[in-house]
């Protein structure tokens, strides 16, 4: 979506995008847009990460996996030295408060569950508890992972959405393909939502989401003006 990218780029790189594509169009050459400087951005030592800020705290009824259509109703940017921290801190502009200790749920569909196992493994570095439901949690034992299982909701009380409502959940991880997993995780993520528990549905989310934890309990950030991560402009 060109109206929230376009801008993000300029703020990220401090390249003025949409005045070089205006100007571009109006018969002026890139060569000569680089001769004025306006191609020097951002150093290629920072990383900035954009990250949605959605309004499902204000909708209870709307499930919190993505589709084609549109959710979010805005944007923050983390920027820092590597993907860890830069996702660190745009979780905390989207209000996301990781957590440095307690329980992690994890419940993955079948193609992401190998993909789990060294996620897992470093939550249980640091300290983190595991529960799982039961073919998650089997996976995970049999590669000598410590893990509880949980029931899920199908199979009957107490099950995942108790443990979250009772307040023993503090990172939700959980990606679905099944229809009664769609359903089971309908239900988890919209309960994770209403009791402010991060959740994340793809792999990828979860493993930067680990590893900004990591930076946040290192207290390894980058604190400096935006201004600072650009290169300097020509004279």
């Amino acid at each position: 979506r060109a109206s929230r990218t376009v801008p993000f780029v300029a703020k990220a790189t401090n390249v003025p995008v949409a005045k070089m594509a205006a100007r571009i169009m109006a018969g002026e050459k890139l060569a000569a847009l680089r001769a004025e400087g306006m191609l020097k951005g951002m150093r290629d030592d920072h990383v900035a990460v954009k990250a949605p800020v959605f309004p499902f705290s204000r909708f209870p009824g709307v499930d919190v996996v993505l589709g084609p259509e549109m959710k979010s109703t805005g944007e923050v940017m983390g920027i820092d030295r590597n993907v860890a921290q830069a996702f660190a801190k745009s979780q905390l502009g989207a209000s996301m408060k990781l957590p440095k200790t307690g329980t992690v749920f994890l419940s993955v569909h079948g193609g992401d569950k190998d993909a789990l196992v060294p996620l897992a493994r470093d939550l249980l570095e640091m300290g983190f508890k595991l529960i799982a439901t039961g073919g998650t949690a089997t996976h995970l034992a049999q590669a000598g992972i410590d893990v509880t299982r949980v029931n899920k909701l199908s199979e009957g009380q107490p099950h995942i959405v108790d443990s979250i409502i009772n307040g023993d959940v503090d990172l939700i991880i959980n990606t679905t393909l099944t229809r009664q997993s769609l359903t089971d995780g309908v239900e988890i993520r919209r309960c994770g939502l209403m009791h402010k528990v991060p959740y994340y549905t793809n792999m990828a989310a979860a493993t930067a989401a680990v590893q900004a934890i990591r930076s946040i309990r290192a207290r390894d950030f980058h604190i400096a003006p935006i201004q600072s991560y650009f290169e300097t402009q020509a004279a």
